[in-house]
């Protein structure tokens, strides 16, 4: 399935920094999909998710289903 994200509005987290470290982009401004992608390779790639995939997998976060 190939999916437009030129219209992606992509950010990242705020505690991210300015270091150029491990950083994700999320892009949820897209109907029904959440794109996700390289902070260091913004012309590669994108994981796509949708809309309840994504929710499911941030409450899992909030919740500590993944450990540390």
């Amino acid at each position: 399935m190939t999916v437009d994200l030129t219209q992606a509005a992509w950010r990242k987290s705020s505690r991210s920094g300015d270091s150029g470290g491990n950083c994700v982009e999320v892009a949820s401004n897209l109907l029904g999909i959440v794109g996700v992608r390289d902070s260091k390779n913004t012309t590669g790639p994108a994981l796509i998710f949708s809309s309840g995939e994504w929710s499911a997998f941030l409450r899992g976060v909030k919740g500590g289903e993944f450990g540390r």
